[in-house]
């Protein structure tokens, strides 16, 4: 791979330019998490049952006492094994801001394991459960908007080829299981 090669003064001069930028993004990103936060509200009205721990749950059982709730939607088709690799590479990337909310924030983390077919998309959808216990979807995100919630690809990001996804078939055909990375990929969709 051949590559622009610059003086240590010429290389500060672009990366300065590169870090207004940056700072530019950043707060367009603030921006953006604002106008998410101030999205209206939509009460839940069907009546939402999952499969957990405890048996059969209703949505609101699902806050855990909490005010807010993320509710991550796994990729687990009919008949399959295992999840999604992609999912499960996401939901690797959780365990971090369930153990900060212990500390401060309030809300409970939770995934559905959703009998859906391999072409629907893995998301993530937020809600509030307001005092008299009537709950309210706040936000919902699939696909590339998952982005932010993986460490993995934002620490890649940072680095000189990226993501390197540009001569894969699918941009995640890299990601396995957490404990199958020994193992060669797989030809074919991602969650086949």
């Amino acid at each position: 791979m051949r590559h622009k090669i610059v003086s240590r003064d010429e290389w500060l001069k672009a990366r300065k330019v590169l870090l207004a930028k940056e700072k530019k993004f950043s707060k367009a990103r603030d921006a953006l998490s604002t106008t998410r936060r101030e999205l209206p509200w939509t009460p839940v009205d069907k009546n939402y049952v999952f499969e957990g721990p405890n048996g059969k749950e209703a949505l609101a059982d699902l806050f855990g006492g909490k005010s807010q709730l993320m509710v991550y939607h796994f990729m687990l088709g009919p008949g399959w094994a295992q999840g999604c690799p992609s999912c499960s590479f996401l939901a690797d990337h959780f365990d971090g801001p369930m153990i900060k909310d212990e500390m401060a924030k309030g809300a409970e983390y939770n995934y559905s394991v959703d009998k859906i077919p391999s072409q629907e998309l893995p998301g993530l959808s937020a809600f509030i459960q307001d005092e008299e216990g009537k709950v309210f979807h706040t936000y919902s995100s699939y696909a590339r908007g998952l982005d932010t919630l993986v460490g993995t690809d934002n620490f890649l990001d940072m680095a000189p080829k990226g993501r390197d996804e540009g001569a894969l078939p699918w941009s995640m055909a890299w990601v396995r299981r957490h404990d199958e990375y020994q193992e060669k990929p797989k030809d074919g969709s991602c969650c086949a």
